[in-house]
């Protein structure tokens, strides 16, 4: 049997591996029209930036160790061209030799991953303008960075890559400017939860211009040398730099699959079944270039990360060399991100995604230490959870921290893989002591409070509802409300040393709808239990207080 893989990197290099391990006899190749094969695309900015010191620790592996190890055949600098499907043959061009190679198979499968977005305004070829995708971009603007010492530098984009690119841009001394199309950082995150990346950005020095396009660069600021050294943003807003880079997101790249005559989605990915086989049977594609399932909404759609790659590449691999594999697991969208001290992740359906999909949901938000907070360096978690108010399933979660933060979002992700709901989360029996978490953890806290929700004990209200036509009693200090002031609200501190607690609280209407609202909602829950067991009729905690509230716009 011939198993040729196009592309290697994640999905088609554990494609090969696999196809070896269940089929010791079969001849396998690997085209990859890179000069790598297996390089670590996401430890490039961590290079860049120094924090990984050695450039060879991001090779995964060589043509040799796949030839030495699992006699594979690797054939880097070799792009594929065009797929023959009636001769079952792939004509490629070697760029070392300028040699044209045509390779037979009995199976195919096709990783050729994703292309970047376009950014059109940059159609000179500037000497420091770059993109951080593959090696060369990488040792392209390392020998810029050490040859011309910038000291000022442009990020277009702010996802995964374009925070990572601006953290270690900052950390080598360059003053950062970060831009981005959308209002916010992070697209996948809520505009709430997002602001707190926002902010540690702030305090590091980067500056945001969120909301703003670039839209030309003015010749006149190029130096003969063709270096570009300011670019104009859509509200003329002009901005001077020594370097910029860009990454305004990727498009799964297809071309060959399309002219091979092959179904592709809407999404522009290649569509698959369940083995990862294309519309030819004996045709595969896997990565970025095909279409996954995204789980939250049983709807098709490229999803460009590692891990998914990298378990579709196992199925392919293991299906075209044994004709069975386990069948193609959904996917959840778990991505994590490290910007200075904090820490984002995701995994599941935001309130945007839910409502695109006209999903109903409800949400709630807790504060919490990471571990024991008489253990020394305790420190908060911010755990937002999408759930659905009819039976408490976990429809998404996101975390904002700095340490812990990737315990727990696996821990969630784990429960969406399962279809669990809040009861499923609270019971978990997770390990504690003092160094790595409470007896309570951040995640059971979570789920007690959608649990309480559903009991009505109490209820929850988004931190973006408005508060006009409530009774809202505020249980915080008097130096928090004058930090974070909420008007029309009645002043109830729940430590009041003065003991009178319960004597205001009989002064209060419990016809009316109440609200209470506290800094992070703690304080608030037990005042709000409090006057649901004194018969108040509609209470509500403003899930994730002022801390939330003052980020959401009303």
């Amino acid at each position: 049997m011939n198993i040729l893989i196009i592309g290697g990197v994640a999905g088609g290099a554990s494609a090969a591996t696999r196809a070896r391990r269940v089929n010791p006899e079969a001849n396998i190749t690997i085209l990859e029209k890179g000069p790598a094969i297996s390089f670590a695309n996401c430890g490039l900015p961590y290079h860049l930036g120094g924090e990984i010191k050695k450039r060879e620790k991001l090779l995964v592996a060589t043509p040799e160790l796949f030839k030495n190890r699992f006699g594979i055949d690797v054939y880097t600098d070799t792009e594929a061209l065009k797929i023959d499907r009636a001769n079952k043959t792939v004509a490629a061009f070697r760029k070392t030799d300028n040699a044209s190679l045509s390779f037979s198979y009995d199976k195919l499968i096709i990783s050729t991953g994703s292309k970047l977005r376009v950014l059109p305004v940059f159609n000179e070829n500037f000497q420091n303008v770059f993109s951080l995708w593959s090696l060369k971009d990488l040792d392209n603007s390392l020998e810029y960075i050490n040859t011309h010492s910038p000291k000022k530098a442009v990020v277009i984009g702010a996802g995964f890559v374009g925070l990572e690119i601006a953290e270690q841009l900052t950390q080598l001394g360059l003053k950062v400017s970060l831009v981005e199309k959308a209002p916010q950082v992070l697209g996948p995150l809520d505009a709430e939860m997002a602001s707190f990346i926002e902010q540690e950005l702030l305090e590091n020095g980067v500056d945001l211009y969120l909301g703003k396009e670039v839209t030309k660069v003015d010749s006149n600021k190029t130096t003969t040398s063709n270096i570009l050294k300011q670019i104009t943003l859509d509200d003329n807003t002009t901005v001077d730099t020594d370097l910029v880079f860009w990454g305004i997101g990727v498009l799964p790249e297809s071309k060959l699959a399309v002219e091979a005559a092959l179904n592709i989605g809407t999404s522009g990915g290649i569509v698959v079944n369940e083995f990862q086989q294309t519309s030819d049977e004996n045709i595969y594609a896997v990565g970025d270039a095909s279409e996954c399932i995204y789980a939250p909404t049983n709807r098709k759609a490229p999803i460009p990360l590692a891990g998914p790659a990298n378990r579709a590449g196992r199925t392919a691999g293991e299906h075209a060399a044994s004709g069975k594999s386990q069948l193609k697991q959904k996917v959840q969208g778990t991505a994590i991100v490290r910007v200075f001290k904090k820490t984002a992740a995701i995994t599941g359906l935001s309130v945007r995604a839910c409502k695109n999909a006209s999903i109903h949901y409800e949400v709630s938000f807790i504060s919490a230490n990471n571990h024991a907070g008489y253990f020394p360096g305790a420190s908060e978690l911010i755990i937002k959870l999408l759930f659905n108010p009819s039976d408490g399933k976990i429809l998404g979660a996101q975390i904002i921290g700095e340490e812990g933060v990737d315990k727990r979002i696996d821990i969630i992700s784990t429960i969406l893989h399962f279809g669990g709901n809040a009861n499923d989360l609270a019971s978990l029996d997770l390990a504690y002591a003092p160094p790595f978490g409470s007896a309570k953890d951040p995640v059971h806290i979570a789920a007690y409070t959608i649990l309480n929700h559903l009991d009505a004990r109490p209820k929850l209200i988004s931190p973006y509802a408005n508060l006009d036509n409530f009774q809202v009693i505020d249980v915080r200090t008097s130096t928090e409300r004058d930090k974070l002031p909420l008007a029309n609200s009645i002043h109830i501190p729940i430590d009041d040393p003065s003991g009178d607690i319960r004597g205001r609280l009989d002064q209060l209407d419990k016809s009316k709808e109440t609200v209470v609202i506290c800094h992070s909602g703690k304080r608030a829950h037990i005042l709000a239990s409090m006057l649901c067991g004194m018969g108040f009729i509609d209470v509500f905690n403003n899930a994730g207080g002022m801390m939330m509230r003052s980020r959401c716009r009303h």
